[in-house]
């Protein structure tokens, strides 16, 4: 008997894997992934063989996958940094905006201390809102309410992570948002015994039993991701950069020239808009950087 689910955790060769009706199994992988390299890991929807011998059979077909830590079918990542101490790196924000774009993942921004600074967390907000993105402020006192609520209400199907810099107050927010995973990852930890200090793989935790409603998401337990992880990524294009920055899409096509790069030509209405303010500034000094980048890595 064949049975539909998605893994939710992987742990020494074996994989649980909740069912579409809400049961976990904990299976291994058939040996054949052995051989394809393809190994199965949280976040990937399967096909589980029962009965005798229960193994997991296939994976279906992945919309995207992110690595360090592995986790596939990302629907939304929750770009999270601070207003200062340390100070934002807007470029590397922006260079995941656009592999968000890229791999058809939501971005969400999160601006945490902002108590720190105010003003630079206000300001900051109001590019990516500008911009067309969804953004929140985050102090020890508040906001965490009002990004827990926008999960239980947009966060409904795929998988949530969080990704950010060291020191920005990631893995303070989540605990913040999710009290209870602490006590579950907890209980994981003891069941395979690892110790505390070990690194632990990805577990997905299911919104509907978190929030008692909802369809099928999944949120990451770990804030594990790293900016650097994403923007090391190379499949990026200077060609189609433009349609990453969502801010452009209404000025694309109505350049003076057929072939504009949107990075100096007279004529240009992105230039134009971002010399007038209708395009945030940072935001396309940081297209110039990284279609320069682009640019010099396709060239070598």
């Amino acid at each position: 008997m064949e049975t539909e689910g998605i893994v939710v955790r992987g742990t020494g060769g074996n994989y649980t894997v909740m069912t579409d009706s809400g049961d976990e199994i904990i299976c291994p992988a058939k040996g054949a992934f052995r051989h394809t390299g393809d190994k199965p890991c949280a976040g990937d929807r399967v096909t589980v063989l029962t009965g005798a011998g229960t193994v997991l059979k296939s994976i279906r077909e992945r919309k995207n996958i992110l690595i360090r830590p592995p986790v596939s079918n990302v629907e939304n990542l929750f770009i999270t940094f601070a207003a200062a101490q340390p100070e934002p790196n807007l470029l590397n924000v922006d260079k995941l905006t656009c592999i968000c774009g890229h791999l058809g993942i939501k971005p969400v921004i999160v601006i945490t201390k902002t108590d720190v600074s105010p003003d630079a967390a206000r300001r900051i907000s109001e590019i990516y809102e500008k911009s067309g993105f969804t953004a929140f402020r985050v102090s020890p006192d508040s906001g965490a309410d009002t990004v827990r609520e926008y999960i239980r209400l947009s966060c409904r199907s795929g998988v949530t992570c969080f990704a950010g810099a060291s020191g920005v107050g990631k893995s303070t927010l989540i605990t913040r948002l999710f009290p209870e995973l602490s006590l579950e990852t907890g209980e994981i930890s003891k069941k395979i015994m690892r110790g505390r200090n070990t690194t632990r793989a990805v577990g997905l935790y299911s919104l509907r039993k978190l929030f008692g409603d909802g369809e099928g998401g999944f949120i990451a337990d770990t804030p594990g991701f790293s900016l650097l992880d994403f923007v090391r990524f190379d499949f990026l294009d200077f060609e189609t950069l433009p349609d990453d920055f969502p801010e452009f899409s209404r000025y694309i096509g109505s350049c003076k020239y057929t072939k504009c790069t949107h990075l100096r030509e007279d004529g240009c209405r992105i230039c134009e808009a971002a010399a007038r303010g209708e395009i945030p500034a940072s935001r396309h000094e940081s297209y110039v950087s990284i279609y320069g980048e682009l640019k010099k890595k396709q060239k070598y």
